[in-house]
């Protein structure tokens, strides 16, 4: 059902003509003739009286009761498809790994919606492999994270590598050291993230090979939370600069002198996406930037210990 046919026989009955229906929307007498006779041809029913005066039939009295709400939301569809167009409106599924998800999205979201609040905004967290699933089961449109397992319906882009440093108790032997090595942390209890954690299983590969023995405290689910175990005495972490940057009172940040291992961290989407709304882009652009100046503050943090 055309927009214009519903106009045309809303001016009609408001006119009582179908002369100043077509002079007040500026067509043809036939063309107004031909709206109403498709419409009443569409909705099976005769809608209008034609006669000397023009009037109603009983659907065509409650077609018009509806007619006005109809317009009315087709021109809401109508603004909306226009603010989705232009970014100013449309959903947005983000997800990501810890800490990006608790300590670093709070920072760059309300910007963000100051500019967009038309926006609606969904968060998700898990692992990165979790976080492929989701985006191949078209559970969120991108995801930020370390590099997940191969998977063809999925494409990482990296932005950065993420180096690994050591967050260790103010009180702890090696505290007063300006330089430690990985051989240094032998016997030392370490806190870790969960057995299916990609920096999990990368600790254990860096320590299986240069220290071969591991010594584990206690086990944390949030990447994010390790650093108040560390705060707590309980354990050294090791982990991205990302994850630990900046400490907590009670703690202090320590480089590896001899570790050049890294996490890439970047965006994660799918392969063959179908074209993403303005706000999608928009959004992924944002967190682009946001993670590359992040990366340089906590690097040059780092560089300046390490001076």
């Amino acid at each position: 059902m055309e927009i214009r046919m519903i106009r045309t026989f809303q001016m009609i009955v408001k006119l009582g003509s179908f002369q100043k229906a077509a002079e007040a929307l500026q067509y043809s007498q036939p063309t107004v003739t031909m709206h109403i006779k498709k419409l009443e041809e569409e909705l099976e029913v005769e809608l209008l009286v034609r006669a000397k005066t023009i009037k109603m039939t009983e659907a065509g009295r409650i077609f018009y009761e509806r007619a006005d709400k109809m317009l009315k939301e087709y021109e809401y569809l109508c603004d909306a498809i226009t603010d989705f167009r232009h970014g100013e409106a449309g959903l947005v599924r983000i997800g990501g790994s810890e800490p990006w998800v608790s300590e670093f999205m709070p920072t760059l979201l309300p910007e963000f919606v100051k500019l967009y609040p038309k926006v609606q905004i969904s968060i998700m967290s898990g692992t990165s492999n979790k976080l492929s699933e989701m985006l191949a089961n078209d559970l969120i449109d991108f995801a930020v994270c370390t590099e997940p397992e191969a998977n063809l319906q999925i494409q990482f882009k990296p932005l950065l590598k993420e180096p690994m440093a050591l967050l260790i108790p103010q009180t702890h032997h090696l505290s007063n050291k300006k330089e430690i090595t990985v051989k240094e942390l032998k016997n030392e209890k370490f806190l870790m993230t969960m057995g299916n954690c990609p920096i999990r299983i990368k600790v254990e590969s860096i320590i299986s090979e240069k220290i071969d023995e591991l010594h584990k405290s206690i086990e944390v689910a949030n990447i994010s939370s390790l650093k108040y175990y560390v705060q707590a005495n309980l354990g050294i972490a090791l982990a991205p600069i990302v994850a630990i940057y900046p400490e907590i009172p009670g703690t202090l940040l320590k480089p590896i002198v001899d570790l050049h291992e890294g996490f890439q961290i970047g965006i994660l989407r799918r392969r063959y996406d179908p074209p993403q709304g303005t706000a999608v882009v928009r959004f992924m652009e944002e967190v682009e930037q946001f993670l590359i100046s992040r990366h340089k503050v906590a690097h040059s943090s780092m560089i300046y210990r390490m001076a």
